[in-house]
Order: structure tokens, then C-alpha cells, then sequence
């Protein structure tokens, strides 16, 4: 199922796709661990921001076929999101396990295709770890970008590999040792990109206004979200380990 609004990928041939995990931006479904800190509507145009600034670093990457999977319910919106010449797709079966099954089976060409699932608010991460990604998997199987948290804010593969997202996805603190677990037991080697921090909870936000008061070109959209909200977000708690 995909967007009727949508044009076709693009007419040329490339064997790299990176597809982006995203919801449609509605209150109360997306970033939801932020809920005691923020009042519902900043944070639904948190996470537009965030979306808004992981399409224009995933359209930076030369090469590259850059697509939105997501509920079958939030196709139409997120086709409005993204405009014209960006494929966007409904997973089958409810959940980010589901999602990023899905993303494999449609994508993914057997022996041919670099395909990397990607989440939708590390935008503030260097495009180079996304192309060392796709470098990996030259060599890999699978590759993993690690969260700090425990979990991973990527992961690609060349091939649909049943069994491999069962009971998790990115995002949860024992997402990524589950995932490292099954993949041994499907015997496919793994590589792995730097880890890095994705935005679930008010000490990753934090995090991250500080690193955009310094940098706002990383991430310009959620930089000017930052400076509208910068009194309450400085209040919030800290990460004693990224002061």
C-alpha cells in the first residue's frame, strides 16, 4: 500500500535505499516519554522538526534512494510531509518490529540492495556514519548502529532475514542485545557503526540543545524549535555523564 500522491522512485538505478521510520506528527502518538516535560503540542512540533531535519540530512547523501516507512493509517499525511518523488510506504502488522520487517521485505533485493533502516530523530547525527553504514555492508550481513541507551538508531541489511526483529525494535533498552542474539542465531555477521544518542527522554533533550546552541546548521529546524523552548528545556534534568 502506498501513497496514491506519490511519484515514482527515481528512474535511475542505485543499490542503496535508506528508509526512515516515522509516525505522522499527531499529539499523543509520537514521543510520548517526553509527555511530563513538554505540553502536548510543543512536542508534536518537536518531533515535526526533528522529521523535517532527518529528510533534508537523509537527502544529503549522494546516491541514495530515501523513503518514509510507516502505519498504514499515516501514509496519506506523511505523503503530504515528504511532497512529490519520495516513495512512501505502509509496514504490514502493527508495531516497529513489524516496521522494520517490513522494510526489509520491500526493499531489500537479495545478494543486490544496501538497504539501512533509519529512525526519525538523530538528525543531528554526521552524514558520514550513514554512508559508514552502507560501507559495512559490503563486508557484513547486518549492521547496527548502537543507542547509549541499549538500543540502535539503525540497522541495515542486504537481505530479508525472517526472524530478526521478533519481539523488539530500535528504541528499548535490551533492543540491541536481542537483536545481536538473533542474529547469532541466524549465524550472520554483524558490523557496527559509532554509537550515538537518539531523543527519548528529557536528558537527551537537554543533550541536544546544548550541542545545537553550538551547532544549529546540524539540525536547523529542531535548532529553532530550541531557541522558542531553550527556558523550559534548560530546566529539565541533566545527563551527569554529558553535562
Amino acid at each position: 500500500m502506498e501513497s496514491s500522491s506519490q511519484t515514482a522512485a527515481p528512474s535511475h538505478k542505485c543499490d542503496r535505499s535508506l528508509v526512515i521510520m516515522a509516525k505522522a506528527p499527531r499529539p499523543g502518538r509520537v514521543k510520548t516519554r517526553l509527555t511530563p516535560s513538554l505540553p502536548l503540542p510543543a512536542i508534536t512540533a518537536f518531533y515535526r522538526c526533528l522529521l523535517d531535519d532527518t529528510l533534508s540530512l537523509a537527502r544529503s547523501l549522494g546516491d541514495v534512494e530515501v523513503a518514509i516507512m510507516c502505519p498504514a493509517s499515516d501514509v496519506d499525511e506523511m505523503g503530504c510531509i515528504v511532497g512529490d518523488g519520495m516513495r512512501v510506504v505502509a509496514q504490514e502488522g502493527e508495531g516497529l518490529a513489524a516496521g522494520l520487517t517490513s522494510v526489509f521485505a520491500q526493499f531489500a533485493a537479495p545478494g543486490s540492495q544496501r538497504v539501512v533502516a533509519f529512525n526519525s530523530d538523530s538528525p543531528h547525527l554526521p552524514a558520514s556514519v550513514l554512508e559508514s553504514a552502507f560501507e559495512a555492508l559490503v563486508a557484513f550481513d547486518v549492521v547496527v548502529g548502537p543507542t547509549q541507551d541499549g538500543g540502535y538508531y539503525l540497522v541495515g541489511a542486504r537481505a530479508v532475514h525472517p526472524g530478526l526483529f521478533e519481539g523488539d525494535g530500535m528504541g528499548t533498552g535490551s533492543a540491541l542485545d536481542a537483536l545481536l542474539a538473533r542474529a547469532r542465531t541466524l549465524r550472520l555477521s554483524v558490523g557496527f557503526t559509532d554509537p550515538f544518542y537518539d531523543i527519548d527522554v528529557a536528558t537527551d533533550l537537554t543533550r541536544l540543545h546544548a550541542e545545537l546552541r553550538l551547532a544549529p546548521a546540524r539540525a536547523p529546524r529542531t535548532a529553532s524549535w530550541m531557541e522558542e523552548w531553550g527556558q523550559v528545556v534548560a530546566q529539565l534534568p541533566r545527563d551527569a555523564e554529558h553535562p
